[in-house]
């Protein structure tokens, strides 16, 4: 499908139990700085600022459970089998914590 062909679709219908949605129109309210980056890609990709942020959200939604951000989370509960161990550690650290030297006292 060629660009041209692509800006000059009209938004899809969707069926729904009040009848045919178009689109669904909202207010946004987003910092000035990042308004006119979007403002100024959208306007440079030759489309409405309306359809720029429509792809940005689809991108985002699309990425589903690969959200990045957070990696560590792929490693959550690969140390836990050292939990007894960590455990037996702690212990030793807080009998040796417990203890008052005699030069403590003085």
């Amino acid at each position: 499908m060629a660009e041209s062909e692509n800006r000059k679709t009209p938004t899809p219908a969707y069926s729904h139990k009040y009848g045919i949605l178009g689109g669904m129109k909202t207010t946004l309210e987003i910092p000035d700085p990042t308004f006119r980056k979007a403002k100024a890609s959208a306007g440079a990709l030759g489309i409405p600022l309306r359809e720029f942020v429509t792809q940005a959200v689809e991108e985002k939604l699309s990425l589903g459970s690969k959200r990045p951000g957070k990696p560590w989370l792929e490693c959550a509960g690969e140390l836990a089998h050292l939990h007894k161990e960590t455990k037996r550690i702690q212990k030793i650290i807080d009998a040796e914590f417990e203890q008052i030297e005699a030069e403590d006292w003085a």
